[in-house]
């Protein structure tokens, strides 16, 4: 099957011009699967919960069932990131997975970012997996930040991932150092969806440094993009490959790790 990450510039507080940008690109993939940024709906420098409910909507609202229904158009999953209203009034920096079923699942960003807590709550869902059985596959799903914790990777990996996708909002310049151990230590398919750009606030400047990329199961770089481009990058990818966690006769390195002894 065929696997993309989404590099684009979100308009910031936009929505629908976002919305429009990110449909074309649904519209004319070649991909099985479509991995958007992180707050792709909407940019990402919030300084406030009030900015961030004001744009905020529930997980089976009018954005939702919109790329519900391309999902299920042309038969493609859809990942994107979005700010996330629950019933209480709380407001996450999540992302969804919809299928072309129609199921969709959402994951809340466990560590938040910077000045992420000044607008958002931690995210409250752990880590999980979601299987869609007509494409047989097992994506797991990460925001940003998240990558920084091993633990993140591997809590997903041990759930049976198949893929990690990271819908991303990075400006750092580290992250292309542990994305492939992520990947290798893990057996994994790891697909970053980073975005372009810059947003101001205050006198405040964030660059985001693009770089959207696609790791194999063994740690190697598949594909990836400059800082700048709005570009859809476009990997092959092998599901059932990542399941075997051996590398010789000998050694597995899920069967072959010692959780007893990890603990403090």
């Amino acid at each position: 099957m065929k696997i993309s990450v989404v590099q684009f510039s979100p308009n910031f507080k936009n929505k629908t011009a976002n919305i429009i940008r990110m449909t074309e690109f649904v519209e004319k993939s070649v991909s099985d699967v479509l991995v958007f940024p992180e707050l792709s709906l909407t940019g990402y420098f919030f300084l406030d919960f009030d900015e961030t409910k004001s744009l905020s909507e529930s997980n089976d609202g009018e954005t939702a069932e919109h790329f519900k229904n391309l999902s299920k158009k042309f038969n493609k999953v859809i990942v994107y990131g979005f700010p996330e209203t629950d019933d209480s009034g709380k407001v996450y920096n999540s992302a969804i997975t919809i299928f072309p079923d129609g199921s969709s699942y959402v994951y809340r960003k466990t560590h938040l970012f910077y000045k992420e807590s000044f607008a958002f709550n931690p995210g409250n869902t752990g880590f999980n997996c979601f299987y869609y059985a007509p494409f047989d596959i097992n994506i797991g799903v990460m925001i940003c930040y998240d990558w920084r914790f091993p633990e993140s990777a591997r809590t997903l990996a041990l759930k049976g991932a198949d893929i990690i996708v990271c819908p991303s909002n990075l400006v750092t310049d580290v992250w292309h150092i542990s994305m492939p151990s992520r990947a290798l230590e893990n057996k994994v398919y790891l697909a970053v969806a980073n975005r372009t750009g810059e947003e101001a606030r205050d006198e405040e400047k964030l660059i985001f440094k693009g770089q959207s990329a696609i790791w194999g199961y063994n740690g190697e770089l598949i594909v990836k993009a400059d800082n700048f481009s709005e570009i859809e990058l476009v990997a092959e990818i092998f599901p059932e490959k990542t399941r075997k966690k051996s590398f010789n006769e000998y050694n597995d390195i899920f069967s072959d790790r010692k959780p007893e002894y990890y603990k403090i």
